[in-house]
């Protein structure tokens, strides 16, 4: 049986030790946006949620969870990204999740200094239809961005 400076050592102990491993998750984390530079290209992890309102009343949203690459050319006037990976889709009116697959492909264009275009294609499976096949849901976007 401890006292209780017994005890209290032991619980300081422990809570330094899940302090130190948290701080230690950080750290890795941190790490590549630490060490990289301005102009970094490679493998990323993109955490994305988006929820739907219609009318202010919450109906459901859809958490990807996407490993992905991006770069650009050697000039730097176009830049690209694919990411896919699970996305877990709730259905407030189901009250349920379902996990499914989510995927994006995107690029821009550096027209001049200041204007640039760009475009993004992406889809997610979308359950099984009467007949048992996949359905698949696509969107598009393409935009321009002007800095002054």
């Amino acid at each position: 049986m401890l006292s209780s400076a017994g005890f209290f050592n032991a619980r300081a102990r422990y809570l330094k030790t899940i302090m130190s491993i948290k701080s230690t998750i950080a750290a890795i984390f941190a790490a590549p946006f630490v060490l990289s530079s301005a102009a970094f290209a490679g493998p990323y992890v993109n955490l994305e949620s988006n929820a739907s309102y219609p009318d202010g009343d919450y109906t459901g949203a859809t958490t990807d969870l996407a490993i992905g690459f991006e770069g650009s050319t050697s000039e730097g006037k176009v830049a690209y990204y694919i990411q896919g990976g699970p996305a877990f889709v709730h259905s407030e009116a189901a009250d349920d999740t379902e996990t499914e697959f989510s995927g994006k492909v995107g690029a821009s264009v550096a027209v001049s200094d200041d204007l640039s275009v760009y475009g993004e294609v992406s889809g997610t499976s979308n359950g099984e239809d009467s007949t048992g096949d996949t359905v698949r849901d696509f969107g598009a976007k393409i935009g321009a961005k002007f800095v002054f």
